[in-house]
């Protein structure tokens, strides 16, 4: 067997797994969908409204709900069946796909219906997300390949934002937003089959002696206890609040910049998957025990650079390599923050604890698409936009500092414990 050959099955073996299989080819199916949907939205409303900040009032309405929702979200997730759970989500996605599609296609429309529908969408994910990041864990049957199963999961994210985007730009130019969006709710129905022919174990129903308040205290008191898994959670609030909300000023980069259509902002969107996709596959290719919060702190940094490199470009082709960039330095924080939860926390927390990942994910990022849209109407998006990767720089500095301080700790524990038992020589 090559080195090469290797390298390759360390890769993908979490697709041993039958039911992670399934889940990733639905899912990958799915993805594109909402990545499509995602860059419609965004294109539909800057057409609408030539205004940056209603491009963060718009990513607001579609996570804020997540952030409210998210809590009582990962106590559904551990106090009931995950499996019914994600399936109902799928279904309820689905829904609400049906009739943005119906909306858009019956030509007469107003920019708060489409964020009515945001809104919605938004709840229905503060239930989806804990249940579907937990039930992987369940999916994998060598644990060993959790870590490679959650960075596959990022591949297919950021794949799907390859493919979704450009797929797009090309659907609104050919065939209007009307088809964009059926599409997207036509590609729930792959996942909504992976999840049927699944095989899970039997689920086992469990005695909760506390109500959902009790449970959301433990869950909170159990990462205040837990240093390590805090620390991860900040880091990735203040990523997303201050750094994340990039992503809202790409339609004014495309239409007003480099004097683009759809396809210029769906290539643009493509370029920033293929630089995630690339850090994905990197992930997913490390041996196991890696450092990953080195990878972390390392790919913070050059997510900053990337961005501020871009900020200012007016070459295309150069701006796009700056994207990418970014792009890989951005896969990192959301990707290797989740593994390093997934696989340190206790497995009755999982559910919760994840509920306050997708709170640092969800509530700071619309929080920061508002500050960002505010900013960027003051100092212009250019600037707004290289402040963001300053502010990826200084964070990194940050985690720099923990890393260091932590590697001096475990030092200073290894003395004491060479004090305590001191070697007897002969």
């Amino acid at each position: 067997m090559t080195t090469q050959t290797i390298k390759s099955f360390r890769t993908f073996r979490a697709f041993k797994s039958r039911n992670y299989r399934l889940y990733f080819a639905g899912q990958s199916v799915s993805l594109i969908g909402t990545w499509m949907q995602k860059t419609a939205v965004s294109w539909v409303i800057y057409s609408l409204t030539h205004s940056t900040f209603m491009l963060g009032l718009t990513l607001f309405a579609s996570l804020f709900p997540s952030f409210l929702f998210s809590l009582i979200g990962g106590v559904v997730s551990d106090r009931y069946n995950r499996y019914r759970v994600l399936l109902t989500t799928q279904v309820a996605s689905l829904i609400q796909a049906v009739l943005l599609a119906i909306l858009i296609l019956m030509k007469h429309y107003a920019v708060w219906e489409i964020i009515s529908l945001s809104v919605v969408l938004g709840i229905i994910n503060a239930f989806d997300v804990p249940a579907r990041q937990s039930l992987v864990y369940e999916m994998v049957e060598d644990k060993n390949d959790l870590p490679n199963a959650l960075a596959l999961n990022s591949s297919m994210v950021n794949l799907s934002r390859i493919v979704g985007p450009a797929l797009a730009g090309i659907v609104l130019e050919s065939l209007g937003d009307g088809v964009c969006f059926l599409l997207n709710a036509l590609s729930f129905v792959a996942v909504i089959a992976s999840l049927l022919m699944m095989k899970l174990p039997k689920y086992l129903k469990k005695e909760h002696k506390k109500n959902v308040f009790g449970e959301l205290k433990e869950g909170m008191a159990y990462i205040k206890r837990t240093p390590s898994i805090a620390f991860v959670l900040i880091m990735l609030a203040l990523i997303s609040l201050m750094v994340l909300p990039f992503s809202t000023l790409i339609p004014y980069y495309a239409k007003d910049v480099f004097n683009g259509t759809a396809s210029t902002f769906g290539i643009i969107d493509s370029f920033i998957g293929l630089g995630a996709f690339s850090g994905a596959i990197f992930l997913a290719s490390q041996k196991a025990g890696a450092n990953l919060k080195k990878i972390l702190f390392i790919n913070t940094i050059v997510f900053g650079i990337g961005l501020i490199l871009f900020s200012h470009e007016h070459s295309y082709p150069l701006a796009l390599a700056f994207v990418t960039l970014a792009g890989f330095g951005m896969m990192s924080q959301i990707t290797v923050s989740n593994t390093l939860i997934q696989t340190t926390v206790e497995p009755d927390m999982r559910g919760r604890v994840i509920s306050f990942y997708a709170m640092a994910f969800f509530g700071m990022q619309p929080l920061g698409g508002l500050l960002v849209g505010i900013i960027s109407k003051w100092i212009g998006p250019a600037d707004t936009l290289m402040f963001e990767g300053i502010a990826a720089l200084l964070i990194g500095l940050l985690h720099w500092r923990y890393l260091h301080r932590e590697k001096l700790k475990r030092e200073q524990d290894m003395v004491l414990k060479a004090e305590e038992h001191p070697m007897q020589t002969v």
